[in-house]
């Protein structure tokens, strides 16, 4: 019977049994009971407000002692819940733990209605759980669920309803503690409550809706692509059940974004991250100010938004990203369970905008949401890997720019922990692997210790090896492996590590297409490849090929690039050496020019300031003996005494 009819219908027998008739709790329960399915079908809150409403003036014709006033008590509870989860309002939730606890006291062992009463209780426990991470309300909840699967064998009609919260229970623990076992048991659970929910049933949309949860969630753990592809599958058939208007498709186009999203990290196909954009924005408008789910929304949109920026280099996705994250972040004030993830996400943005533009506040902004991330990640916490090495990668990042040996010895030590977690078939070892062969490659460039150069080309290849085409970090891993074989040719002359790391630069380079903003390194370090060979091999061409590589870069890093200094240096060097080659001074003159703009980017108290002082005084001293021109001697003397 259609929806709206049987809630005339009931409304109709209310209105026949007016107040002070014998028996007029049942046309309210009945009543209340419509409007509650309504809601769930339509999700009108003014239903189950008004649901609410009746069950309550039902629970006052059946004092203590009524026969049946632990099924209101359940019945309350369950609306409560729900309208908490629609409105966020935490005083209803709290009201539907202590109803369904009520109601459970009701119904002592041996009770027809224990089971279903069980359920209730450890529903809202769960989802308390969800809001306030107190493990104990987690642990209560599996007991209950568990004692009601044992009330509901296969066959009974509430078994696919027990099932389907125990699932929920061991997909909570697994996020909670990272165990693979709960989510291996969710996923088996979730198929078994599925079985029991053929097409047609009310509760198929939820059922294909966690299941292809899970799945995402153990792909997340394992990598498996067939269980990503069924998500897939599970998340369009839920979102085929919730046409527009229905109070959970924002869940299910939430959910399809995630699987997209993840999609994308394991293949690097543009239109797939799009497509979680696209679904992002348009759960998030279904989750408008004040609703429960909207903090996940502005955190996932803001994640999608972070990682668009890093492949296509849009200011407005990261501005977005971070203007999303931050409203997420109001939302989780302390003592929140997902506030972790909100600081983690803000701290990437602020070392994205750091790459960008070289602001050291954001740097250090970054650094501090690191710490803030991993405090909240204790050791043994699943997600301590991710937190690990997100502070890591800034502490790096402030040690290439401030030199100082703490902050390179701390993010060696925290990658090295996380590659600890993060074992073999792990999806974030690579990341890992990478991290810590950054730290080697760069205390190699310090104390010029071959070990750890070798330690770098070591763990790059076996980054490279878990990065295969399509990855989202292949071409990070041919670039680095790359350089540090090209430092390894500088100290050993290897011709055979010039040739893999000119191999893998443009191999880089050719997945850095015009406009990628990664495009500048790749020229830059190809260009030093060749101008590495020129100088071993003396061939003309690789020299006119290093300078017309190194100009690239250059030219592009003037587009925007906040601080070209690598692709300045170097191309001053070229300039230097085909003067040498070629004697042409108008080479020279560019040397000159590009060496004095990066001096004025390494200013007094750089690291690299002395060098650059050297660098300029040496190319002066070139045009002295080329001009004759004094005041060229004068300044080269200069410099070499400030350097």
């Amino acid at each position: 019977m259609d929806s709206i009819d049987e809630v005339s219908r009931k409304r109709a027998e209310l209105e026949g049994c007016r107040p002070g008739y014998d028996g007029r709790d049942v046309p309210l329960s009945d009543l209340a009971e419509a409007l509650y399915e309504r809601f769930r079908s339509e999700g009108k809150v003014d239903d189950v407000n008004e649901a609410i409403t009746l069950y309550r003036a039902a629970l006052e014709l059946r004092p203590s002692g009524h026969p049946n006033r632990s099924s209101l008590l359940r019945e309350l509870a369950v609306c409560l819940s729900d309208r908490y989860d629609n409105q966020g309002v935490a005083t209803d939730l709290e009201e539907a733990v202590v109803s369904a606890r009520a109601a459970m006291e009701l119904c002592p062992s041996g009770h027809p209605n224990r089971g279903v009463a069980l359920d209730a209780l450890a529903s809202g426990l769960w989802t308390r759980f969800n809001k306030e991470a107190t493990v104990c309300d987690l642990d209560e909840a599996f007991e209950l669920r568990q004692a009601a699967l044992e009330l509901h064998p296969p066959g009974h009609s509430e078994c696919f309803s027990s099932l389907l919260g125990l699932a929920l229970c061991f997909s909570s623990r697994f996020d909670s503690q990272g165990v693979v076992a709960d989510v291996e048991e969710a996923v088996t659970l979730g198929r078994a409550a599925l079985e029991l929910c053929p097409p047609g049933h009310r509760s198929r949309g939820i059922c294909l809706y966690n299941l292809a949860n899970y799945l995402r969630m153990r792909f997340t753990e394992q990598a498996t692509m067939c269980d990503l592809n069924e998500a897939f599958e599970l998340h369009r058939a839920a979102l085929d059940l919730r046409p527009s208007g229905h109070p959970q498709r924002p869940s299910s186009l939430h959910g399809l974004s995630l699987c997209f999203s993840s999609r994308y990290d394991n293949r690097g196909a543009v239109a797939h991250l799009e497509e979680a954009v696209k679904l992002g924005r348009a759960a998030l408008e279904f989750r408008p100010p004040g609703h429960p789910s909207r903090g996940e929304s502005l955190y996932s949109l803001a994640n999608y938004l972070w990682m668009r920026f890093r492949r296509h280099a849009v200011m407005c996705d990261l501005h977005e990203a971070f203007e999303l994250h931050r409203a997420a972040l109001d939302l989780r004030s302390p003592g929140h369970p997902r506030r972790v993830l909100s600081l983690h996400g803000l701290a990437l943005c602020f070392l994205s905008r750091y790459d960008d533009q070289r602001v050291v506040s954001d740097l250090e902004e970054a650094v501090v949401l690191g710490r803030a991330a991993l405090e909240l990640h204790p050791p043994d916490h699943p997600k301590r890997g991710v937190s690990l090495g997100t502070l890591a990668s800034g502490l790096w990042r402030r040690f290439t720019e401030r030199a100082a040996m703490g902050d390179l010895d701390e993010a060696f030590k925290l990658h090295r922990e996380a590659l600890e977690v993060h074992f073999f078939g792990h999806p974030e070892r690579p990341f890992s692997l990478h991290g810590l062969a950054l730290c080697f490659s760069s205390r190699y460039d310090i104390h010029r210790v071959v070990a750890d150069l070798e330690e770098a080309v070591t763990l790059g290849r076996a980054a490279l090896a878990l990065c295969p085409s399509g990855h989202r970090d292949h071409k990070a891993s041919l670039y680095n492996l790359a350089c540090a074989l090209w430092k390894r040719f500088h100290k050993h002359a290897a011709i055979h590590d010039l040739d893999e790391a000119i191999e893998l630069h443009r191999a880089a380079l050719d997945l850095r297409p015009s406009g990628h903003p990664e495009r500048p390194p790749s020229l830059n370090g190809l260009s030093l490849c060749f101008l590495g060979r020129y100088n071993n091999q003396g061939a003309a061409a690789d020299l006119e090929e290093a300078v017309t590589l190194g100009y690239a870069a250059v030219e592009l890093c003037s587009l925007g690039h906040p601080h070209p200094i690598d692709s300045m240096y170097a191309i001053g060097h070229f300039f230097r050496d085909r003067f040498r080659t070629h004697h042409t001074l108008v080479d020279l003159n560019e040397a000159i020019r590009f060496h004095r703009y990066v001096l004025q980017l390494r200013p007094v108290g750089h690291a690299s300031h002395p060098s650059s002082l050297h660098h300029l005084a040496l190319c002066l001293m070139e045009k002295f003996h080329d001009t004759a021109v004094v005041a060229d001697l004068d300044e080269a003397i200069f410099l070499e005494q400030k350097a």
